[in-house]
């Protein structure tokens, strides 16, 4: 499980980006680049490192289901997961 900090460092980054989207979309509609780079660093939806919803772990992330690829590996074996199952030959 990842820090308490960085989970929150995500969440509060996340609700930047979404603050300042329109605002970013109009300045580079106008081609303003001076006024884009007044805005915060972190409002750039670039700058994301995409977390796993249930344990905030940063790597091996699948961005189809949210989570990284051990908790996407637990909860398809138990079938948590709709159209996911273990394949056998």
């Amino acid at each position: 499980m990842a820090k308490k900090s960085k989970i929150a460092k995500y969440k509060k980054q996340v609700q930047l980006i979404e603050q300042y989207r329109a605002v970013r979309q109009e300045l580079k509609a106008q081609g303003d680049t001076q006024a884009l780079a007044k805005l915060p660093k972190d409002s750039n939806p670039t700058r994301l490192k995409k977390r796993d919803m249930i344990d905030g772990r940063p790597r091996g992330y699948m961005n189809k289901f949210g989570m990284s690829r051990i908790n996407f590996r637990k909860h398809a074996h138990l079938g948590e997961i709709p159209g996911v199952t273990k394949a056998s030959w």
